[in-house]
C-alpha cells in the first residue's frame, strides 16, 4: 500500500511538471510572438529592427578593423565609430586621417582593413587590390573656397576669378575681378596667399577636377589629380593642416571641405555654377547637386561641373574602399556592421556636422553591393531619412 501511494505521489509530480513545462513554454512562445509583434507595424509591415539598431549582432570577443584615408569624411567618421562603439562594445574601428593618396596607398597594400577616398579608385588601381575592391559612397559633401578676410563677408567669386586667383594671376584682395561680383565690398588692397594641400589628396582630386572642366587654362597648365603642381602658395596637411593655415593667415584663401569650415568658423565664398548664379555652399544646395547625378550601377560618379540654378558647383561623394573577401570571417561580419551602421545612425549625424546625407537610393545601392562580404550578416537599412530624392 505504501508503495502504491508513492507510485501515485510520483506520477502526480510527473504529471504536475509536466503542465509546469508546457506553461513556460507557452509563456516563452507567447513573450517570442509579442517580441515579432514589436518588429511589426500597426499596419502589419514589418519594420527594420535590425537597421535601428545598426548593428544589432554582439561580438561575443573584442574584434578591432583598422582602416586609413580621406582627411575629408574623418570627423563624421570619427563620430560614427565612437557611436558604434557604444552599440557594440567589443568592436573596435580605428581611422587614421593621411589623405586619400596614402589611404588608396594602403588599401592595395592591404595593410589596412578598409581605405578611405574622396575620389573613387581608377581601373588600373582597382586591379592591383587581389582580395577584390568595393567602391561604397558613405557621404558626401562641399568643398569650399575659405578665407580669411576682416571685415569682408558675403564674398561672391566668378568662374574666372576664383581660377585666376589660384593660377596666381589675381594677387590683390581688390582686383577689379573681385570687385565686380562684390559691389559696395570693402574689398582691401591686400596680397591674396593662396593655401593648399601639401600631400596627396581626395579633396585636391575633386577641386582640380573642377577646375579643368570649367577653364581650358587649367586643365593645360596644372590639370587634375591627387597632387598637381600649384602655381603659387603654401601648403597644409590634410584638411585639417589647410583649416589652421587659412585661420592662421590674414588675407588667405584655400579649399576645404564645407564641415572643416563650418566647425572651425571660417567664412567662404559663394561661387558662381555652370547657370551663372552665385551659390552659397549649404546642405540644401549639396542636396541639390546631388539631385542632378545619377549614381551608377558600379557606384563611381564625378561630379565635376553640375547642372541646375541652385546646384553648388563644388560637390562629392567620399567612398569607404573594402575587400570583396576578407580571410577572418569575424571581421568581415564586422565590416558589415560598421557598413549598416553608417548608413543609418550615421546618415542622422551627418548635418550636423556639415556633410550631405546620402539619397535614399543611394543608401539601398550601398547595401546590396556590400552586403556579400559576410555570410553572416544581412545589412538592413531604414528608408525616408533624407531629403534627396535621386
Amino acid at each position: 500500500m505504501r508503495f502504491t501511494n508513492t507510485v501515485k505521489n510520483t506520477s502526480r509530480f510527473i504529471k504536475t511538471a509536466s503542465v509546469l513545462t508546457l506553461a513556460l513554454a507557452l509563456a516563452a512562445c507567447g513573450e517570442q510572438a509579442n517580441n515579432s509583434a514589436t518588429d511589426e507595424g500597426t499596419d502589419g509591415s514589418a519594420t527594420n529592427t535590425a537597421a535601428s539598431s545598426s548593428g544589432g549582432a554582439a561580438f561575443d570577443t573584442k574584434v578591432t578593423i583598422n582602416g586609413a584615408g580621406a582627411s575629408f569624411p574623418a570627423p563624421l567618421y570619427q563620430r560614427w565609430f565612437a557611436g558604434l562603439r557604444k552599440k557594440n562594445p567589443n568592436l573596435q574601428v580605428n581611422y587614421q586621417s593621411v589623405g586619400s593618396g596614402a589611404g588608396v596607398k594602403q588599401f592595395v597594400a592591404e595593410t589596412v582593413d578598409f581605405g578611405a577616398s574622396d575620389v573613387a579608385m581608377k581601373d588600373e588601381e582597382i586591379g592591383k587590390v587581389k582580395k577584390g575592391a568595393l567602391l561604397l559612397p558613405m557621404t558626401a559633401g562641399s568643398i569650399v573656397l575659405a578665407y580669411n578676410l576682416p571685415g569682408v563677408e558675403g564674398l561672391k567669386l566668378s568662374r574666372e576669378a576664383y581660377v585666376d586667383i589660384l593660377l596666381g594671376k589675381i594677387t590683390k584682395w581688390n582686383d577689379p575681378k573681385i570687385a565686380a561680383a562684390n559691389e559696395g565690398a570693402n574689398l582691401p588692397d591686400k596680397e591674396i596667399t593662396i593655401v593648399h594641400r601639401s600631400d596627396g589628396s581626395g579633396t585636391t582630386g575633386v577641386f582640380t577636377k573642377h577646375l579643368s572642366a570649367v577653364s581650358s587654362e587649367w586643365k593645360e597648365k596644372v590639370g587634375d589629380g591627387k597632387t598637381v603642381s600649384w602655381p603659387k602658395g603654401i601648403g597644409g596637411k590634410g584638411n585639417e593642416g589647410v583649416t589652421q593655415l587659412i585661420k592662421q593667415t590674414e588675407g588667405s584663401i584655400g579649399y576645404i571641405e564645407y564641415g572643416y569650415a563650418k566647425q572651425n568658423g571660417l567664412t567662404y565664398a559663394g561661387l558662381e555654377n555652370k547657370a551663372g548664379k552665385f551659390v552659397v555652399p549649404t546642405d540644401e544646395s549639396a542636396s541639390k547637386t546631388l539631385d542632378a547625378v545619377t549614381l551608377p550601377e558600379n557606384l563611381r560618379a564625378f561630379i565635376v561641373d553640375p547642372e541646375g540654378d541652385d546646384s553648388y558647383p563644388v560637390v562629392t561623394y567620399s567612398w569607404i574602399l573594402a575587400y570583396k573577401t576578407y580571410d577572418d570571417p569575424v571581421k568581415a561580419k564586422a565590416m558589415e556592421v560598421m557598413i549598416q551602421y553608417g548608413l543609418n545612425e550615421g546618415q542622422e549625424v551627418s548635418k550636423e556636422l556639415g556633410y550631405v546625407p546620402l539619397p535614399d537610393s543611394v543608401k539601398q545601392k550601398v547595401a546590396q553591393a556590400a552586403d556579400g562580404i559576410s555570410k553572416d550578416f544581412q545589412i538592413a537599412v531604414n528608408e525616408n531619412t533624407t531629403t534627396a530624392s535621386k
